[in-house]
């Protein structure tokens, strides 16, 4: 199986973690009545950390697509490379990194980060398009 599949499986489990740990840390805030009822009222505010990984979850969806579409039109076009191996691995471990960096609040940092995922896509994206 081609590594830029493998990554895409792991970036799925990861995007669970990411979900996991937001519904976790405002269920600790809210309180489990809350969560497993049905949400009638408004919900109350999160906290700082909750509502930063609900945030850090959302980022994660919002460049999952992205990630996703490169990695399988690199293996559908069998345009695999060390640099799209690369590009995902990059992808990976910065989307990793990203979850706790945003929850503890490094904002430099976590910008950072994100800008590395991004050219962990963009390295897909060039190995497709332009080679």
């Amino acid at each position: 199986m081609p590594i830029e599949l493998r990554i895409l499986g792991w970036a799925v489990v990861l995007g669970l973690v990411h979900v996991l740990v937001a519904a976790g840390l405002g269920t600790r805030e809210r309180g489990l009545p809350w969560n497993v009822g049905n949400r009638d009222c408004a919900a109350p505010p999160l906290g700082q950390h909750a509502a930063r990984a609900e945030r850090a979850s959302r980022n994660f969806l919002e460049t999952f697509a992205f990630f996703a579409a490169a990695a399988l039109a690199v293996v559908l076009a069998h345009r695999e490379s060390a640099q799209t191996a690369i590009g995902a691995q990059i992808y990976l471990w910065a989307r990793v990194a990203y979850l706790p960096v945003y929850v503890i609040g490094i904002p430099y940092l976590r910008t950072l980060i994100w800008a590395a995922s991004l050219w962990g896509i963009l390295q897909m994206l060039e190995a497709l398009l332009l080679h």
